[in-house]
């Protein structure tokens, strides 16, 4: 490196981060974990230093932030904020979801960008990153209270996205139902048919498996992992947290592929049921999460399962770990419990339900861990799908679809491995890192200072 260039330094360039973004702990951590990767990489690499790309990459390009006003079933005036985080589209349109609950803000959505920015680039797909939401909890509305509020987001949002400029999806609490409403809105207001969201429904250029690919492409990725050691998911036991879309597809993929599931959660706790999962029990769970909106406790009482109130589900004995809920689920605690009980493995399937320390901890103790970037990327590996058919003006099949989400997997594993190995084992979260980082990096320099 020339002496006139100066390597980047973890301290200083975090201290910068949180000197420029205050308060925002969601981002930070998301930040530091991805830095703490690509920093000595890019040491290694001066012209992304000349650049200052992780500088840039760190900003995003534009927050939207709005007003979203409307009427509840008694005629009340209710205010929400809108937001919309365009992160960075050096290599395709702005993509990422929309989250509808109370817990939104912008360290939240600006974290969930930057992962997204990484995991994107992952997929191979030409696809930018971005996320946006609301603090508005569509439990407990009416249907026409969330028609009503979907309406009033989009007419704001519909100004600043675009099937060529940015394309929103679902996420926690927007799902078929919120994605629909704002798709007719939005056709209402420009007048055009175009594959503006995803995860629409069939009906309309939705895509077959966009509900069960983030889980499934967990699942891929966890045997991918185990088949890069030789082993397999067939014959272990498997602990699943959550039990919205991605826990319960993770877990049906998991039990195809040979797995025994003994886990789900919510926030009211966990169950654990010893004979593990079988399809009848998991179509009683999706119809009590998806239709009934009921509680896990509901699954406990009528399968003779233990329920654990209040708690999480890591210290229950198994060979595998799949957090599928929230971000920061999995603490230090909770890996060293997974530690002491020989668990071989572990897969995000949720945003960065792993705390940095508990990260740590599993690498320590040599315990296989991938990112989410990594292996809960068939969600918006489907999304990225269903964009080239809405554009295409076709559909493809259910078989060619998961043929497809699983060679992405594969691809994704390779990238891993290419810049992740390190005497004979692999870093999942250094290779996720860097193989992200490098694809939108050298766009970034392509381009200009811009």
């Amino acid at each position: 490196m020339s002496a006139a260039i100066k390597p980047l330094n973890m301290d200083e360039f975090m201290a910068g981060v949180v000197k420029r973004n205050p308060g925002e702990t969601e981002f930070h951590q998301a930040v530091e974990e991805v830095a703490g990767s690509v920093i000595p990489y890019i040491n290694e690499n001066p012209v992304f230093i000349e650049n200052r790309i992780l500088e840039r990459m760190t900003e995003p390009d534009r927050t939207i932030i709005f007003r979203v006003c409307w009427e509840d079933d008694e005629g009340n005036v209710r205010t929400n904020r809108g937001y919309r985080v365009q992160f960075n589209n050096s290599i395709g349109p702005y993509k990422g979801g929309l989250r509808f609950h109370h817990s939104v803000n912008l360290s939240i959505l600006k974290f969930l960008g930057f992962e997204q920015t990484f995991k994107n680039s992952l997929t191979t797909l030409p696809m930018g990153s971005g996320k946006g939401g609301a603090d508005f909890n569509p439990k407990g509305k009416s249907e026409r209270e969330i028609m009503r509020f979907c309406q009033a987001f989009m007419t704001e949002l519909s100004k600043h996205i675009g099937a060529d400029v940015d394309v929103p999806a679902g996420d926690i609490g927007v799902g078929a139902r919120e994605i629909s409403y704002m798709f007719g809105q939005y056709k209402r207001l420009k007048n055009e048919f175009t594959g503006t969201l995803t995860g629409k429904s069939l009906e309309f250029g939705g895509s077959l498996i966009r509900k069960e690919a983030t889980g499934y492409g967990c699942a891929y990725f966890m045997e991918e992992m185990l088949k890069h050691k030789g082993d397999s998911i067939k014959g272990k036991n498997c602990l699943v947290s959550g039990s919205g879309n991605v826990a319960q597809f993770c877990a049906q993929k998991l039990m195809h592929l040979g797995g025994k599931v003994l886990t789900l959660s919510d926030s009211s706790g966990f169950i654990y049921d010893p004979e593990g999962l079988n399809d009848e029990k998991l179509e009683y769970i999706i119809d009590l999460k998806t239709n009934r909106r009921g509680r896990i406790s509901e699954y406990a009482e009528k399968y003779k399962a233990e329920f654990h109130a209040g708690k999480r589900p890591w210290a229950i004995k198994a060979d595998l770990a799949f957090p599928c809920a929230t971000q920061n689920e999995l603490e230090l605690s909770d890996a060293e419990e997974l530690i002491k009980n020989g668990c071989k493995a572990v897969a995000e399937g949720a945003n960065m339900p792993t705390t940095i320390e508990a990260v740590e901890a599993l690498h320590k103790a040599n315990i296989v861990f991938s990112p989410g970037k990594a292996s809960n990327a068939g969600g918006v590996s489907v999304s990225g799908l269903e964009m080239t058919q809405n554009s295409i003006r076709l559909s493809w099949a259910r078989e060619e679809l998961e043929e497809r989400l699983k060679t992405i997997m594969h691809d994704i594993h390779k990238q891993c491995v290419d810049y992740g190995t390190e005497k004979n084992r692999v870093d999942y979260v250094k290779g996720a890192n860097i193989a992200g980082f490098v694809k939108v990096a050298k766009a970034m320099v392509a381009y200009g200072v811009i």
